[in-house]
């Protein structure tokens, strides 16, 4: 494998907010001394490392020297909590761990720890326990390994449900060229990505989403845009700087963006943009129409998890025909919908669990939670073992659409009726004094659950009774009336990954039984 193909002085990566880049033969030099630092000190194919760093020019280094070792590459999420921290690293079995300087004091705490990995480096600065990146690496050739078997991720959960899990699969068994091939082939067919294409990435690598589209843009040789963290004015100011073919991001995002003033939207040029993908999340409807009234017909969506055993994806055109789906199933996978008791399939429009099916060459064994039988257990169907769910709720329409509902284990059950949280969210964050909110049920003695919700005024907006009234009228306007939340409250800021996946659980833990009614 050579990064970069042809083009050794092509701008690999560039961190849009610090300035920091790297050409594809730093790039492909970087990755190669790594992996011979590592083999030197023993690291074999199946051997563990991890990496924890925020979006650093590095970051894509670490993850190329791991796939190019045949190595098990865990990324930890900055994120985390102290003990979530420890559990992913104990659990992983890691010997290796890489950290940027941004991690300062947490770094040099798991450096005291028993389990803390015995190798350890540090990039872009001293800190304490760990040696040098940059001194370690410059000791080793900047020449591949005689061999280089593709090294595989294992990613954990956002662990919203308790402590992460990590999501295992087998080695690949094949070299690392034809891994980078699998991964630029998919942006190629899927998104019309070439070695020309610019990408703007401004959430995290240590996410699933992003990681896979960055790796997919560095194994086509295109140019990865990134940003240590999300700013929506950033955003516009690095499609139109960097002249960006192509763009990731959330749906919270699109909120984001469409909350800043008119002239900012109007001044803002993006008009290089070929390919907007999104995921993660589910993008309400008027959302996504005023994206597209926007930017033009060049959003695409996703449906996909780290698990990787299935997607969908619709562009522009396709989903103004169907508005609210997430797609068809992409090559290489079937979609079947299930009800949840009997197993069997039912039929087009109606409700129940998505399942998907690989088939085709290159299909993948199933993943497993590492620690987690019965969530693996789970994840299987009961009467096709090798169909897998993510444990969504949707339905199929006559044409093969996927539209999603809602998540299984996110479902209201108030006075008897099923009721989806996501229904809710999307018609309140389409309010212009909404900047984020969430739906969640919390128990009641009289109805069993209740429907709460928990908003996020948009900037400038100052939470008020006035504004509680507003918005359950506007619910009212809008949804069937055991759909409007009983309880309507605020908050500063709802906790969201920076992938765009909320943390209900902890709402739920935190609001149960305090919050004022609305």
């Amino acid at each position: 494998m050579q990064l970069g193909g042809g083009d050794p002085d092509r701008l690999a990566v560039v961190v849009s907010d610090t300035g920091e880049s790297l050409t594809y033969r730093e790039l492909e030099e970087g990755s190669a001394r790594l992996a011979r630092l590592w083999h030197a000190a023993g690291l074999r194919p199946g051997d563990d490392v991890a990496l924890m760093m925020g979006n650093h020019v590095r970051f894509m280094e670490v993850y190329w020297a791991a796939m190019r070792s045949g190595l098990r590459f865990t990324t930890v999420n900055t994120f985390l909590t102290p003990r979530e921290v420890e559990h992913v690293l104990r659990d992983s079995g890691a010997t290796a761990l890489v950290v940027d300087a941004a991690v300062g004091t947490r770094a040099e705490e798991i450096a005291r720890e028993p389990w803390a990995p015995s190798l350890r480096l540090a990039v872009g600065g001293a800190v304490a326990g760990f040696e040098s990146y940059e001194e370690a690496v410059v000791a080793h050739e900047p020449t591949p390994l005689d061999t280089q078997p593709m090294g595989v991720r294992v990613l954990y959960s956002s662990g919203s449900t308790g402590l992460p899990k990590a999501i295992e699969r087998s080695l690949p068994g094949t070299d690392v060229s034809v891994g980078a091939q699998r991964q630029a082939d998919y942006l190629a067919q899927s998104y019309g990505m070439t070695a020309s294409s610019v990408a703007v990435s401004p959430a995290p690598l240590h996410h699933a989403a992003p990681l896979s589209f960055a790796g997919g843009t560095l194994a086509l040789g295109a140019t990865l845009v990134l940003s240590t963290r999300f700013d929506v004015e950033r955003l516009l100011a690095d499609v139109s700087t960097y002249a960006a073919t192509h763009a990731l991001v959330v749906p919270t995002m699109f909120v984001r963006l469409l909350r800043l003033p008119a002239e900012v939207r109007e001044a803002a040029d993006v008009s290089s943009l070929e390919y907007v993908v999104h995921g993660a999340a589910p993008c309400p409807v008027g959302v996504k129409r005023a994206m597209i009234e926007w930017w033009g017909p060049v959003i695409w969506e996703y449906y996909a998890g780290t698990e990787d055993n299935g997607s969908t994806y619709i562009s522009s055109t396709e989903w103004l025909a169907h508005e609210g789906s997430v797609g068809r199933a992409a090559p290489g996978c079937v979609i079947h919908v299930c009800d949840a008791v009997s197993g069997l399939e039912v039929p087009a429009g109606v409700d129940g669990v998505v399942w998907f099916e690989q088939v085709g060459d290159g299909v993948l064994e199933p993943f497993t939670y590492r620690g987690a039988p019965e969530k693996t257990s789970g994840s299987r169907h009961p009467l096709h073992p090798r169909w897998t769910t993510l444990g969504d709720v949707g339905h199929l329409d006559d044409e093969g659409y996927l539209y999603l509902t809602d998540r299984v284990d996110h479902l209201v059950i108030s006075g008897g009726v099923n009721i989806s949280p996501q229904e809710t969210e999307n018609t309140l964050v389409e309010h212009p004094d909404v900047l984020d909110v969430a739906v969640f049920g919390v128990p009641d003695e009289e109805l069993g659950q209740r429907l709460v919700a928990v908003v996020q005024p948009a900037p400038g907006v100052a939470p008020s009774d006035e504004l509680r009234a507003a918005l359950l009228a506007w619910a009212r306007e809008r949804l069937a009336r055991h759909k409007v939340p009983r309880t309507l409250d605020f908050t500063d800021e709802l906790p969201r990954s920076a992938a765009g996946k909320i943390y209900k659980k902890r709402l739920q833990a935190a609001y149960g039984g305090t919050i004022t009614a609305g």
